[in-house]
């Protein structure tokens, strides 16, 4: 019997092996196999932050810094610092890397476009940072801004590129308009726009989305295809931010996101599953549930939830609500389905209509997520997503022609 438990405990080790191997080199193991050579001889600058990490989970900072080849001057802290010691929203300064004593500038205080003073010792620019493939999530705009400044200033750009955990094929939502271009929409592409960072990059380059170009190499994954999920390539997962703790969290933030702009419900941000359901202390669980089930929504079903967030909207309080799972991820509509779940507590409870309710001084941050007032105002004439529909979804077409220009993978 013990020999019978011990083989299969023995199985279960090397399926679990076989099951973590790594598929896929990101584009900063690329680097390394090519000895670093297109950063010899030059002044080397790194934006990054604990996901920019090689599959050894060591960072890129201690990498190139240790690489004597490689001269590392200066480190550029995104949203949440370099090493990842920033809280959501707060704003950091400029100081000193403790470890490796390198200068570390802010990009995301008071200055969020890198400074001359800020480049003046740089040749180049390297930008490592894991994404989640959502408009409103900051690090696509570093990246652009940061591609401004490196124009501007003669500086070389080199984006080491990462898998988009939401795939290459799903595009969703608008683009952002004028008048709503902000750090969490910072240029005009849809909502969910089906890029890795590297092929975004070449389209903000190559189609004048950051005014003059600039001198742009992409370092290009190996082995990445676009319908390959984050748990496909075999990599471990650094939480791209503290409330993206799971690669799978990155679906579901284009699910709920929107609407948690308004602290209205809650997301599931202060309780363990963040983004990844809707919950208020005067919803009915079971109703709810069954209500939102009877939509049949492609790929997506809806379970009644009890919880007390421990933080956030509604801690402490007994809130029901219900947890969204994606059944079928390549059929369910990401972004709609907090538009439905909308409409559906206004039917349920009319007088606790979203917009007749939240606080409108959020509703400035729900049009820039949104990239537009359109989503706003059409939604909260009926309550009804079919009136938002059309308008959330007429540029997607005209995107994905745009975008295959620029695909570095099939």
């Amino acid at each position: 019997m013990k020999r019978i438990l011990f083989i299969a405990v023995c199985c279960l080790l090397v399926f679990s092996l076989q099951a973590q191997k790594i598929k896929i080199k990101t584009g900063l193991e690329v680097l390394k196999e090519q000895n670093f050579k297109c950063l010899e001889g030059k002044r080397v600058g790194v934006i990054t932050n604990p996901t920019g990490v090689d599959n050894n989970l060591k960072s890129i900072v201690d990498i190139l810094y240790e690489a004597p080849n490689v001269e590392l001057v200066a480190l550029y802290g995104p949203e949440h610092g370099v090493r990842g010691d920033v809280h959501a929203g707060d704003h950091i300064e400029n100081f000193v890397d403790a470890k490796t004593g390198l200068p570390v500038y802010s990009l995301f205080g008071a200055t969020r476009k890198a400074t001359p003073e800020m480049l003046k010792d740089v040749d180049v620019l390297v930008y490592d940072i894991q994404d989640i493939g959502c408009r409103s999530f900051t690090y696509i705009s570093t990246m652009g801004v940061t591609m401004e400044a490196a124009a501007e200033n003669g500086v070389e750009f080199i984006v080491l590129d990462r898998p988009n955990p939401l795939g290459g094929n799903k595009v969703e939502g608008n683009l952002a308009e004028d008048g709503y271009i902000s750090f969490v929409s910072q240029f005009k592409i849809p909502y969910i726009y089906g890029l890795t960072c590297g092929e975004l990059a070449e389209m903000l380059n190559n189609e004048g989305m950051i005014g003059q170009p600039c001198n742009l190499k992409v370092i290009k994954m190996k082995g990445w295809k676009r319908n390959m999920p984050y748990e496909k390539t075999g990599l471990q997962w650094i939480p791209s931010s503290p409330h993206i703790p799971h690669p799978h969290t990155s679906y579901f933030y284009p699910v709920s996101g929107i609407l948690g702009e308004l602290g209205y419900v809650n997301i599931g941000v202060g309780y363990t599953i963040p983004f990844q359901m809707f919950g208020a202390q005067w919803l009915n669980a079971d109703s709810l549930a069954n209500n939102l089930n009877q939509r049949q929504l492609a790929g997506v079903k809806f379970r009644p939830i009890h919880l007390k967030p421990f933080y956030s909207v509604g801690q402490g309080e007994h809130m029901q609500g219900v947890q969204v799972h994606l059944t079928d991820y390549e059929k369910a509509a990401l972004s709609e389905i907090q538009f439905i779940v909308m409409e559906e507590i206004a039917n349920m409870y009319p007088d606790r209509a979203v917009f007749d309710n939240a606080n409108d001084k959020r509703f400035n941050m729900f049009d820039k997520v949104s990239g537009s007032n359109q989503i706003r105002e059409r939604f909260s004439k009926r309550n009804r997503w079919e009136d938002v529909a059309d308008y959330w979804n007429k540029d997607a077409d005209d995107f994905r022609k745009l975008s295959k220009k620029y695909y570095l993978y099939k």
